[in-house]
């Protein structure tokens, strides 16, 4: 009897479909039969049908809109594939950790894509937050330790024409004078503007509140280059603007086919030597608007609260969700085109109208860092508006730069989206 028991204990008994070892177990063979028989459930054919998806949502962010673009839709599932890998990778530490390291290996090989909708770069305490800056000084809640000597500070906004459209515009332009005041005061040594406005010559309805390219470059001690799209009957321009306390030595225009709102600029600033920096050196700003979705937030609610408003809106926002999409691609080939051929570091920002999963930042993530992937904590959302959590402001560096702060300022509700500030400092020999 005693030997009939100590021969059972050699072999695995079942608990809940799996083979679990007798006390006494057989080892290898139990672990053998076991994966036989968890590789025949329906959560490990659940699992590798996640891990199919997140590749195939992944190749998705590859493929340009005008090529294929249905792709759009599988690229912006790469969070719902990261999330459920995740979820998976838990129960099966759980269950087995042998097949744990499936979806665990997962996440380890696309880690650079779960920081760019998710960056865990843990802030120190002295990046705690705005309200530490403005007890503590401007740096203060931005970098560890202080300002950085020798590092650029760039500050990057769709300002939206700073409220003068009537629909916008509050009474007495107190949002205008805020916004514009705001940015004049900012530390910044480079400012990109999108949906810029100026009155060269102030107007007879508003002053001088508009005569926003002298108030954000002379008067506050910076260079201006303002790229005008358009000139309205009273003299206003509308457009990008670069203002630099650096000379700007070089400028350009990146045209997207007729120049319009959405187009790139860039301008190359001569840095003098200074503490930190003990050479002279030149850098390569770009700023730039690609095409809008055009998708409003009325319609989006509309499609989603009924049926009948579904029927109604579906058709046109998906045309022009499409239509945005394949123009983002081109236009992020011909920025990139430009950027490659750079003698100088680069820094690039401006309103994207994109989500971190998509064609258009995977091109350029591809070629330059992305600055709050590399430094920044949480979600990072620039979106101001009914849409939460949407991150379509950005601002990249080559990778001659180390990107040392990255915050979105959502303490500033003048626009519909968030200014976006980054420190940079060039690495050692560049």
């Amino acid at each position: 009897m005693i030997k009939m028991r100590r021969a059972r204990a050699r072999f695995p008994t079942r608990k809940d479909g799996l083979f679990v070892c007798a006390p006494r177990g057989a080892g290898y063979l139990c672990g053998s039969l076991a994966f036989v028989v968890v590789r025949r459930s329906f959560a490990f054919k659940t699992t590798l049908l996640a891990l199919a998806w997140l590749v195939l949502a992944i190749a998705c962010e590859r493929v340009p809109a005008g090529a294929w673009w249905p792709a759009v839709f599988g690229a912006l599932t790469v969070p719902l594939a990261l999330a459920l890998t995740a979820a998976l990778a838990l129960y099966w530490l759980r269950r087995n950790w042998r097949v744990a390291l499936l979806p665990a290996a997962a996440l380890a090989l696309c880690w650079p894509h779960v920081q760019r909708g998710l960056a865990l770069h843990w802030p120190g305490p002295a990046a705690a937050g705005v309200g530490a800056a403005r007890a503590a000084g401007p740096d203060a809640a931005f970098l560890p330790g202080g300002a950085a000597p020798g590092a650029l500070r760039l500050l990057s906004a769709n300002v939206r024409i700073f409220n003068v459209y009537a629909a916008l515009r509050d009474p007495d332009y107190a949002s205008s004078k805020a916004f514009i005041a705001w940015l004049a005061a900012s530390p910044a040594d480079v400012l990109c503007l999108q949906e810029f406005y100026n009155e060269p010559r102030g107007s007879r309805a508003s002053g001088a509140v508009f005569r926003s390219a002298e108030r954000l470059g002379a008067g506050s001690g910076r260079h201006a280059f303002v790229s005008t799209s358009l000139t309205n009957a009273i003299g206003a321009e509308f457009g990008l603007a670069i203002f630099s306390r650096y000379a700007i030595v070089r400028r350009g225009t990146v045209p997207f086919g007729r120049l319009t709102q959405n187009h790139a600029m860039w301008a190359d600033l001569a840095r003098p030597a200074a503490p930190g920096r003990p050479r002279p050196d030149t850098v390569r700003v770009f700023n730039l608007h690609l095409q809008s979705m055009s998708l409003a937030e009325g319609d989006i609610v509309a499609a989603a609260s009924t049926r009948a408003g579904l029927r109604a809106k579906a058709p046109g926002l998906l045309r022009r969700f499409r239509n945005g999409a394949v123009a983002r691609a081109w236009q992020t080939d011909t920025v990139l085109a430009r950027v490659r051929r750079s003698p100088y570091p680069v820094l690039l920002a401006g309103d994207f109208n994109d989500l971190p999963y998509s064609y258009s930042y995977d091109q350029f993530a591809g070629a330059l860092q992305n600055a709050w992937a590399t430094a920044g904590f949480g979600v990072g959302a620039t979106y101001h508006g009914r849409l939460p959590g949407l991150r379509i402001d950005q601002q990249f560096a080559s990778p001659r730069w180390r990107v040392r702060g990255c915050r979105v300022h959502r303490e500033i509700p003048w626009s519909d989206h968030f200014p976006v500030e980054a420190l940079y400092q060039l690495g050692p020999g560049s």
